[in-house]
């Protein structure tokens, strides 16, 4: 599966939450809310790399990684499509010029 794919799938799974939201709630929810739950994502995240530096116990700490990993990453597609966002190129031209920063950095 290429990045677009992996995009489309993560808008796809968007569109059904929306139409969950506005059952639930009466309305979908906004970009700012989106993004909330991100920081809380990034929060457990945060959680999980400190139990695998050893500073906290977390059972099934690789399973929960790789789940919060990719809700992480399906925010910010989200949130990337609904700021109008290239991802994938911004990404490409973003790595780049890290790139030649790290290759123009005298050691």
């Amino acid at each position: 599966m290429d990045f677009k794919e992996i995009q489309n799938k993560a808008l796809e799974i968007r569109k059904k939450y929306k139409q969950l939201e506005i059952a639930k709630y009466g309305k979908e929810w906004s970009s700012a809310q989106i993004a909330e739950g991100f920081v809380g994502d990034v929060g457990d995240l945060m959680k999980l790399v400190l139990a695998k530096e050893g500073v906290r116990d977390i059972d099934g700490v690789d399973e929960k990684m790789s789940h919060e990993l990719s809700d992480c990453l399906w925010s910010i597609m989200v949130l990337a499509s609904e700021y109008d966002i290239d991802l994938e190129s911004e990404f490409l031209k973003n790595m780049d010029k890290l790139s030649d920063k790290i290759n123009n950095v005298n050691l």
